[in-house]
């Protein structure tokens, strides 16, 4: 019985060892281009790209022309604009998704299955299906280029509400007896929601917060195609490809290099800050409701 035990020890040993090391190597294919990024963006030497892997000049000046530099690639506008985009899409796409959510979690009304069935298929189709209508649209009313920030956030925030699945299975995992006993105690709706509810979905609504912030934060194709060619608005992700054009890209790819590492920094910033909250919500609203 003894022996059997420790053959089975051994082989949990075993397998736990060849686990690690599948996760280590993953881990080190999945971080290398991130380094490799680091690299380059702290080598002194110009161009595209070198037969060597390590720079043989250190320095920061990629990083401090980004924001000293600015009459060719105004680095600090493309990332001013793009925040701003960020920061107001969160804002109203995760005030939307959480009352949308509540709603089709707590309230009935007959055409509530249809209507969550419809936005289910219509989230199916890739947004870039309905770019050319889009841009005629926002064209006709003047949504583009010098205003086409504010075309951007209409764009982003137009289908908050399709995100509304995994947050509505977290509601649906708060008992339903929290609602009535606040409305038998007098209770509005919107206390329920905002006194109830909401101190208990933390997870949920950190997930919806950090899914609504990635989202405008590298967006490109909307983004190139609303600021048609207007310097002055681009966002980050246009901006920086024109770093990578064929005239300008042995001149500036080190110091793409560095901006791409400056970007990167907020999203990976919040994410391990959050980490926790986001799994939970990922976790808690992955339940049929």
């Amino acid at each position: 019985m003894a022996k059997k035990f420790r053959s089975k020890k051994r082989a949990e040993r075993t397998a736990n060892a060849v686990i690690y090391i599948i996760l280590t190597v993953i881990s080190i294919v999945w971080l290398f281009p991130f380094f490799y990024l680091v690299l380059q963006s702290l080598r002194g030497e110009a161009g595209a790209s070198t037969l060597y892997f390590w720079p043989k000049q250190w320095t920061f000046d990629n990083y401090i022309k980004l924001f000293t530099d600015t009459a060719t690639f105004n680095f600090p506008r493309w990332y001013g604009i793009t925040l701003i985009i960020s920061v107001v899409v969160t804002v109203i796409q995760t005030t939307i998704v959480l009352v949308t959510s509540y709603a089709l979690s707590r309230l009935r009304f007959r055409l509530r299955k249809p209507l969550m069935n419809l936005m289910l298929i219509l989230g199916m189709f890739p947004g870039f299906m309905s770019m050319t209508a889009v841009y005629f649209i926002l064209k006709l009313i003047g949504l583009t280029q010098n205003l086409g920030l504010i075309g951007l956030i209409l764009v982003y925030v137009a289908s908050s509400c399709m995100g509304y699945y995994i947050c509505k299975g977290f509601f649906d995992t708060i008992p339903k007896s929290l609602d009535e006993a606040a409305r038998i105690d007098g209770a509005s709706r919107q206390t329920v929601f905002f006194k109830v509810i909401l101190p208990l979905a933390k997870p949920i609504i950190i997930y919806t917060v950090l899914t609504s912030f990635m989202a405008p934060w590298g967006e490109y194709m909307f983004a190139s195609l609303i600021a048609n060619g207007d310097y002055d608005y681009f966002n980050v992700a246009v901006g920086l490809r024109q770093m990578l054009q064929r005239e300008t890209v042995q001149q500036y790819f080190t110091r793409f290099c560095a901006a791409s590492v400056l970007i990167s920094i907020p999203i990976t910033v919040l994410f391990f800050w959050l980490q926790k909250y986001y799994v939970q919500g990922v976790t808690g609203g992955s339940v049929k409701g």
